[in-house]
């Protein structure tokens, strides 16, 4: 086989692999050159996703005309000129492999005017040849825009996700160029419509606030710190405001989005003893160190950065957290949203009194401290004869009179429709036994009606034998004695099994719709997950909308979640999701109904008196189908009064 050296066009489709991989690395790229250029105003415009068409606007330095096609050869740069220069490397972008990679599988026209320039200039330049090269007239700076993103390459565009999708992705990268340069105007455009804009000034919890919204800002701590030449700046979440997963950790060196392990086990271990288990903190932290103590050459996409210190980055970000938790994180307060009922009532259509009309006209919520039942009576006396009905006798009117303040005082009772999915834990006094359902007789049907009812409504009832509920263990293992065997039975695990059965068993049950809709805040990667499955979301219970702008709706959810916290669940599912995308949709489902029930089980440790117990033992005995929870883990341990007494040397 003869070795031979590659065109220069297939190189830099091999090299754009790298760096290209979806139109989010594109904006990424322009974006950082922008801000590099000097840039205070940044517009980012998409459409189609970002595959049919991004623009990327500033007014930095520009391009000189006589350098602009020199930009887009490979390994062209003007951000180093040594190989020192390698060791304090002060800017986004260096390698100088962007601009070629991207003209190389796509078709790109820039817009630029430099400083001392008094025209612009037009370049053109598609699949890595140059289209057209002249002058134009432009403001200061440059604008590069970017159409069929590779259209020379099928192949990798087929692995493409749908517009939606690539446009959160793209909506990802602009938050994160927003919160990591605060000093810098980013204005976001997406199929036409403004999401967000930036007001540039240089405070970055205006900028978490235009990207994120308010409820996420509010939940925030500022923390500023220094140590040993890293300075650590920017928010953290309060300890009540964690979340289910890391999707909500932003951090950035020195101006750059970076993975960090040794930032965020920090970061975690300054919450010890502070947060729920399970539960992460999220921030946006800033961490500036000297160049020559990191080492962003490492990946092309340059998210992985290497310390030549990492406990002294790991000591000031650790500092910085605990300090903030232990001087800013006050108590939660305890308030009480005052709602008037009152004025959720529809007005009667026939009053019963004249007076009445006259009464309601005045202030609702003053009525009944001002009028007594004698005076609204005196009232009634003096209404005109011509507008007053029937005279009614004194007891009727006084009866009246009570059953409207009655009314006015109580608020409206709700009621929703409830699926039988929840054992029934009526409390009853502990020493009485549990009362068999009594069975009434159904009056006579017809025996056409008979024959047309399904079958599936007809349920007989399980023969459970007699049984004993001895009690309780560490407040987790029920005992029961049935014949000649002793149960144990995890309670928890029980119940979750149980939940999950009749979850998807009613997979599409009426859900519990909330009288007030919770806005929940996501990462745009979670946010995306959540409305791509918004149908698979449905048939477990829940009811999700797009708000926009990585903010989801939660307008229902399965009942059995009474006392969850929807918010924690939602972020849960989404981190699942986004994860998992390859799953199937049963096993998503099955990931849906168990995560459910593991949450609206009851738990290990909780206080469950005779009666409940009673209850469940009879409940879970009716089904003896179900030996493991969802995860695996037996519900229930038997032990023969044989080997009891084998155990005592009896037998």
């Amino acid at each position: 086989m003869n070795i031979q050296v590659m065109p220069k066009h297939m190189a830099d489709l091999i090299a754009a692999g790298e760096v290209v991989e979806r139109p989010a690395s594109v904006i990424k790229e322009l974006a950082e050159n922008s801000i590099d250029a000097g840039a205070t105003a940044l517009t980012i415009e998409i459409k189609g996703g970002g595959s049919a068409y991004m623009r990327v606007s500033d007014n930095g330095s520009g391009i000189l005309k006589e350098d602009l096609p020199l930009a887009f050869r490979t390994h062209a740069t003007s951000k180093i000129r040594s190989e020192e220069d390698l060791e304090h490397i002060a800017t986004l972008g260096f390698r100088g492999e962007a601009l070629a990679s991207i003209c190389a599988v796509s078709r790109v026209e820039v817009l630029t005017l430099a400083e001392g320039e008094t025209v612009g200039s037009l370049y053109r330049i598609s699949g890595g040849e140059e289209q057209a090269f002249e002058s134009a007239g432009c403001p200061k700076g440059t604008t590069i825009i970017v159409r069929d993103l590779f259209y020379n390459t099928p192949a990798r565009m087929k692995f493409l996700k749908r517009d939606v999708t690539e446009g959160n992705y793209v909506a990802a990268v602009v938050d994160r160029i927003a919160l990591s340069h605060p000093e810098v105007k980013i204005t976001f455009i997406r199929e036409g419509k403004q999401v967000f804009s930036t007001n540039g000034d240089g405070v970055l919890y205006n900028a978490i606030y235009a990207v994120f919204g308010g409820s996420f800002a509010k939940s925030l701590i500022p923390i500023s710190y220094e140590l040993g030449g890293v300075k650590v700046s920017g928010f953290i979440s309060k300890p009540l405001e964690c979340r289910a997963n890391r999707s909500m950790q932003y951090f950035f060196i020195s101006g750059r989005q970076v993975k960090s392990v040794t930032a965020m086990s920090a970061l975690e271990n300054a919450y010890k003893n502070s947060i729920m288990v399970g539960k992460v903190p999220a921030c946006v932290m800033h961490i500036d160190l000297p160049a020559e103590a990191v080492d962003v050459n490492v990946h092309p996409a340059k998210t992985e950065v290497r310390f030549a210190n990492e406990k002294a980055v790991f000591d000031a970000v650790y500092f910085a957290c605990k300090n903030a938790l232990m001087e800013k994180d006050t108590p939660k307060e305890v308030s009480f949203e005052k709602k008037d009922y009152l004025k959720k009532q529809p007005q009667p259509q026939q009053q019963p009194l004249a007076a009445v009309t006259a009464v309601h006209s005045k202030p609702k919520e003053d009525f009944w401290q001002q009028k007594s039942a004698a005076a609204f009576t005196n009232e009634a006396e003096e209404t005109p004869k011509e507008s007053a009905p029937a005279p009614k006798k004194a007891e009727t009117q006084a009866a009246d009179i009570a059953q409207l303040q009655t009314a006015a005082a109580e608020p409206p009772v709700y009621r929703s429709k409830r699926v039988n999915i929840d054992i029934d834990f009526d409390e009853a006094p502990a020493s009485q036994p549990p009362v068999s359902p009594t069975v009434q007789e159904a009056p006579p049907v017809a025996q056409s009606e008979a024959e047309a009812a399904p079958a599936e409504q007809v349920q007989e009832k399980a023969t459970v034998e007699p049984f004993e509920v001895i009690g309780e263990v560490f407040k987790t293992y029920i005992i029961v004695q049935q014949g000649n065997e002793v149960l144990f039975i995890d309670k928890h695990a029980a119940h979750e099994r149980i939940l999950f059965e009749q979850l998807k068993a009613d997979a599409h049950a009426d859900p519990q719709m909330l009288m007030e809709p919770m806005n929940v805040v996501l990462s745009k990667e979670d946010y995306d997950a959540v409305i791509t499955n918004a149908a698979l979301l449905e048939k477990s219970g829940f009811i999700v909308e797009d708000f926009g702008a990585g903010t989801c709706i939660v307008r229902a959810y399965p009942m059995v979640l009474e006392n969850a916290d929807m918010k924690e669940v939602l972020e849960e599912t989404a981190g699942y999701l986004r994860q998992h995308k390859k799953d199937f949709e049963s096993e998503a489902l099955d990931w849906l109904y168990h995560n459910v029930a593991c949450r609206a089980a009851i738990k290990a440790g909780n206080f469950t008196s005779r009666f409940e117990m009673e209850r469940f033992v009879e409940k879970l005995l009716s089904m003896p189908d179900i030996r493991y929870c969802p995860h695996g883990r037996p519900v229930m341990i038997v032990m023969s009064k044989y080997q009891f007494e084998k155990q005592f040397g009896r037998v």
